[in-house]
């Protein structure tokens, strides 16, 4: 697999030292972005699968930490956001034509990662929309020891007067032709350049919250804002479908904050607890991404990921 160099910025809030990032092709030749930060020694490779509207970048952060845990982290920027191939005329809105295709940036990622030919074994660690695809992907075979999910979206959250209408429409813009528009309430804008960092849905942590307006003052072509009709009609099959399914064979953890306010909890109580072999672990003040909180919320979860992923190896 030929990899050529992507862009990789360093300038805001970077990562650990010897990151890189390169382009990579799925089977419908969509370009995809993918990010290493390679570390000598390491004990394996975590699989970080992102968030809808989030990029590589964003998680130098976390690369530091799990580097200090002796583990080297891999990225991607899914299609349609990041750096990835935008798939509207309008590249801030958010957009798949179907969640499976999500499969395919995977496969992409994976045959990347042998390329470069990272340490082994593999671990998932995946947030958000990253835990949809990255359930759907464990479940289908993806090749690590164990996985850990931090609010993953397993169910949209919306609130129940408005889950008739939501679901209405998501089904009837597309067959009008308007699936690529964005549904009432969302806008173009960013979230965290929208909101004020007061009672935000993100995280408690106004340094957090400051690095990310950073990023995309910076880097506005790293910047996206809604979904759109599409997207969510998409969002609520695949998490349907999946909520049928039965957990893989797999050691499992998830963290949940306990003030999230994006992805819908219940789905996530019952994945865990019908998981054999995973837990779920709520964080008391936390919002939904848990590894953007303050170093006292994080550091319990980036020990516990170590644990989970390193007991693999050593059992």
């Amino acid at each position: 697999m030929d990899l050529t160099p992507a862009p990789f910025f360093t300038d805001v809030h970077p990562g650990p030292e010897g990151g890189a990032a390169h382009w990579a092709v799925t089977s419908d030749g969509k370009r995809i972005r993918v990010g290493a930060w390679p570390l000598a020694g390491a004990k394996g490779t975590v699989l970080l699968f992102p968030g809808r509207t989030e990029y590589i970048e964003k998680y130098g952060v976390v690369a530091h930490d799990l580097a200090k845990r002796g583990l080297a982290t891999f990225a991607i920027d899914w299609r349609g956001q990041g750096l990835a191939d935008r798939l509207l005329p309008d590249p801030l809105v958010g957009h798949v034509d179907t969640f499976q295709d999500y499969q395919k940036d995977v496969a992409a990622m994976m045959r990347a990662a042998r390329a470069l030919g990272l340490p082994r074994p593999f671990f998932l660690l995946a947030h958000s929309m990253g835990g949809c695809i990255g359930l759907r992907a464990v479940m289908e075979g993806l090749p690590v020891q164990s996985a850990a999910f931090t609010g993953p979206m397993w169910g949209i959250y919306i609130k129940p007067h408005l889950r008739f209408v939501a679901g209405a429409l998501a089904n009837l813009m597309p067959k009008f032709g308007k699936g690529h528009m964005l549904p009432p309430g969302s806008t173009t804008e960013p979230y965290v350049r929208a909101a004020p960092f007061e009672d935000n849905m993100l995280t408690t942590d106004a340094q957090m919250y400051d690095m990310m307006r950073d990023q995309l003052a910076a880097h506005p072509e790293l910047a996206l804002g809604g979904p759109s009709y599409v997207w969510l009609r998409e969002a609520f099959a695949e998490t349907e479908h999946l909520a049928g399914r039965a957990a893989p064979n797999l050691p499992a953890v998830a963290w949940l904050g306990s003030n999230e306010r994006i992805v819908s909890t219940p789905p996530i109580h019952a994945r865990m607890e019908s998981w054999k072999g995973g837990r779920l672990e709520i964080i008391p003040g936390a919002e939904h991404e848990v590894l953007m909180e303050s170093e006292a919320l994080r550091n319990p979860i980036l020990d516990g990921i170590q644990k989970v992923f390193l007991a693999t190896v050593t059992a």
